[in-house]
């Protein structure tokens, strides 16, 4: 048997419930992976409370890394005892062991720990995906990140740093704002007390920026097209404040502006766009440009609390799950 975290109806961190199960042979294409950490994402929550709609039961969480304990038929890409790191789907990373599609895996390369794996694959995957996908930032251009003491935003704050660009990150509080700022974040704005996109124009000097990164959602999406330059992108990734509703296209023509909401899942979807991006990340992180912060660590049986404080805005930068 072993320990897993599922959900038998949505809501709040309290239909999170600790079960014990059964982990048959992996079936063709897919490996069994004995967890040694797992990811913390706020798509969890959201999966968690229906804002993401999954089959019921379900499973939740998708980010670990672990170990290969066995294989089905088919996979070449990974072999027992090889360790290995995934981000996304399907759910159910909050479990002592699972089985996994294989092609969804990635080696773990020597220097890299299994923790950090963890604690980055879908955090940092995102970021590659934002900054050199979706927008492909060139050094001297300028960024605004929202959320920048967070987990997505402090390997951004990094790797953007790294890259020569210059980036003004918002944030929720004083403390947070230091956070950012030792992690490369040029300019910080916290929202809970400034005009975020008024500051912007001011740092810009009324030019705006290239690209807006928006995980925050409802409580930002106006003023972030307010940071942009005529033929701008705004680029909205999660929605810490709620989705984003009833909004009229014809907003966009004030300055024409780009706006996407891109998805890891669809980005990494073929297998060779995943070993590229895990690539480019793992030697990111190699290099000692970007270094992996985590704050927090929660046993595994202790998924709800870590639920509650995620909601709350009381964690920063990346939060594990030890099974």
């Amino acid at each position: 048997m072993t320990t897993v975290v599922r959900f038998d109806k949505t809501g709040g961190p309290g239909v999170l419930s600790v079960q014990e199960v059964t982990v048959g042979k992996p079936k063709r294409g897919e490996a069994r992976v004995r967890h040694t950490a797992i990811g913390l994402n706020y798509i969890d929550t959201y999966h968690r409370s229906g804002l993401y709609p999954l089959p019921l039961p379900s499973g939740v969480g998708l980010e670990g890394a672990g170990v290969v304990e066995a294989v089905g038929t088919g996979v070449t890409n990974v072999k027992p005892g090889d360790r290995v790191a995934y981000a996304g789907g399907p759910p159910g990373a909050y479990a002592q062991e699972r089985n996994m599609p294989a092609a969804k895996l990635v080696k773990v390369p020597s220097g890299v720990s299994d923790e950090d794996a963890a604690a980055m694959m879908l955090k940092g995957l995102t970021v590659q995906m934002l900054i050199r996908r979706v927008y492909r930032v060139q050094k001297g251009e300028t960024v605004v990140f929202h959320a920048a003491a967070g987990g997505v935003g402090l390997i951004a704050c990094q790797w953007l740093n790294a890259l020569g660009a210059t980036v003004i990150g918002t944030v929720g509080s004083d403390a947070k704002a230091k956070i950012a700022e030792a992690h490369g974040c040029h300019h910080t704005i916290n929202y809970s007390k400034e005009n975020f996109a008024e500051r912007v124009r001011a740092i810009t000097k009324g030019r705006g920026v290239p690209v807006v990164y928006d995980s925050v959602g409802k409580d930002t999406f106006h003023g972030s097209l307010d940071c942009l330059q005529p033929r701008g992108l705004l680029t909205v990734f999660g929605n810490g404040s709620g989705p984003v509703k009833d909004v009229d296209i014809n907003i966009l023509a004030k300055g024409s502006f780009y706006v996407t909401r891109p998805s890891i899942m669809i980005y990494t979807a073929q297998r060779a766009d995943l070993e590229a991006s895990a690539k480019e990340l793992f030697s990111v992180v190699k290099s000692g440009k970007v270094k992996i912060d985590i704050n927090q660590r929660y046993a595994l049986t202790d998924a709800a609390n870590a639920h509650k404080d995620l909601e709350a805005r009381k964690t920063t930068g990346s939060t594990i799950l030890l099974p």
